[in-house]
């Protein structure tokens, strides 16, 4: 990088105080950013920290916690391991995550690349997996090889490009409003099993009170740990129980312990079959990492001023760098199944927040998290987390969806969109709605004459001819039973 390259960020940088509202220094710091694909970029000098990339930051430790206890206890449950290997495996997850990918490579060598999460929509296939005789290290390394082809020959980026307004805002909204009604029900579903039915109604009163007057006030990024914090204050103060268990420690680093044959997975290293048998549902997680990419990136479209171009999210590099995550964080013995960040990404784009400085704060809660023990269970804690993920990332979502929905074409799509989804999942609801929208079937016509013939019927074809394929042989299609 040469010095005019690596000064350019520090000569334009001005002082917050320089400007009239907060607003305008954070949307000025987003046009002065110029990061380079796979160069070294270093805080303070290509990119600045705030005190708003402390919102994501928390979110996303939050989340991750959640999701890969989640993912692992899906693997564990199958396989007949105990829950000390979850905790144990979470914590290796953490620190595979914060130190390898979210600091080095979307902080520091991409920051254009989103962080490597969590991919949530496919924990409810891990039983299939396991019965079709898969293995978890050939089912990351699959997942990892297809999404380097896709992302190779810039698959994801063009898909989100042929995608309309009214498919986005369709999928947008149903993430959100399924999200939404999912978190409430096991909120109030632990509520009642804990014998304290009214924690619910009152955390979540609160919870729309505080989020309403931050919204009025134009301050939506403090949601997640204002909320949080009083979601667990008040839940503290009506007699819920909390104390922390999990003690500091360090998991064991060995991939060798991880994929013993009686130590770790007791697995022992997957053969040639464990490959075959998860192929399909290798194909259908980088099916799914579409639309999940596509929802991210449309809030750094919705939040950031159209002229900062250069602090986007590049579809196609976070889609190597997950490839890249997914294939290492399994041969390292880790139980997680990479996709973007969206619990990192919904309030980093909402406080106005490019990628790398909240990633470098993300990555270091990560292993303070994972080498500390206590907070995991904090973050754990069930009022802190339905709320973290209500106004951190459902709500947003349904609102953003809300947004692109504007005119008359664009309810048509969204509304298609929100059907077959419901239908079978919101990967085939999106693949059919693309295909229909860019034929001009339904929604904005004349946006489909200006398509040429590859863009307006092949791409979309064959992509519902992937998605709905890779459906089929899992057994995700309702009615019709598993092809393989």
């Amino acid at each position: 990088m040469s010095q005019h390259e690596s000064s350019s960020y520090q000569s334009r940088r001005r002082k917050a105080n320089e400007f009239s509202t907060r607003s305008e220094y954070l949307e000025h710091e987003l046009n002065i950013l110029s990061f380079k694909k796979w160069r070294i970029h270093l805080p303070f000098r290509d990119f600045g920290i705030e005190i708003e990339d402390w919102v994501p930051a928390i979110a996303a430790t939050i989340g991750k916690v959640v999701m890969v206890t989640a993912m692992v206890a899906a693997f564990a449950a199958q396989f007949g391991l105990s829950p000390e290997f979850v905790a144990e495996n979470v914590r290796y997850e953490l620190i595979i995550a914060g130190l390898l990918f979210v600091i080095f490579f979307s902080a520091i060598l991409n920051p254009r690349a989103n962080l490597a999460g969590t991919h949530g929509p496919m924990i409810p296939l891990i039983p299939l997996v396991a019965a079709a005789g898969g293995h978890p290290l050939a089912l990351g390394i699959m997942v990892g090889v297809f999404g380097l082809i896709l992302s190779a020959t810039k698959g994801g980026s063009k898909l989100v490009r042929l995608t309309g307004e009214g498919v986005r805002g369709g999928l947008l909204i149903y993430l959100g409003a399924v999200g939404l009604i999912s978190q409430l029900s096991k909120f109030e579903s632990w509520s009642v099993a804990s014998g304290m039915e009214s924690v619910s109604f009152v955390v979540i009163s609160t919870t729309i009170v505080i989020y309403a007057y931050l919204a009025k006030i134009e301050k939506r990024w403090l949601a997640i740990p204002l909320c949080s914090l009083i979601a667990g204050v008040v839940s503290y103060l009506m007699g819920v129980p909390f104390e922390f268990t999990t003690e500091p420690g360090l998991p064991n680093m060995s991939p060798f312990y991880w994929w013993g044959e009686e130590t770790g997975w007791q697995l022992g290293w997957p053969e040639f079959e464990h490959y075959i048998a998860v192929i399909p549902f290798a194909i259908l997680a980088v099916a799914m990492w579409s639309p999940d990419f596509l929802g991210h990136r449309v809030f750094q479209e919705l939040n950031y001023p159209k002229t900062a171009k250069d602090a986007l999210m590049d579809v196609d590099d976070t889609m190597t760098v997950c490839s890249i995550r997914q294939i290492i964080g399994a041969g390292l013995g880790g139980g997680n199944l990479a996709s973007s960040w969206g619990t990192y990404m919904i309030p980093a784009a909402i406080a106005k927040r490019p990628i790398p400085g909240g990633a470098l704060l993300t990555g270091i809660l990560c292993i303070v998290a994972a080498v500390l023990g206590y907070p995991m269970d904090l973050a754990m804690w069930e009022p802190v987390l339905r709320v973290a993920l209500l106004v951190g990332v459902f709500l947003p979502l349904l609102e953003a969806g809300m947004q692109m929905v504007r005119n008359a074409r664009n309810s048509q799509s969204a509304g298609i969109c929100m059907f077959a989804c419901a239908l079978v999942n919101p990967v085939f609801g999106w693949a059919i709605t693309m295909l229909l929208d860019n034929t001009g079937l339904i929604g904005n016509r004349e946006r489909s004459e200006t398509l040429n013939r590859t863009d307006r019927l092949g791409i979309p074809l064959a992509t519902v001819l992937v998605c709905v394929g890779a459906l089929a042989a899992v057994g995700q299609l309702p009615g019709i039973p598993a092809l393989l």
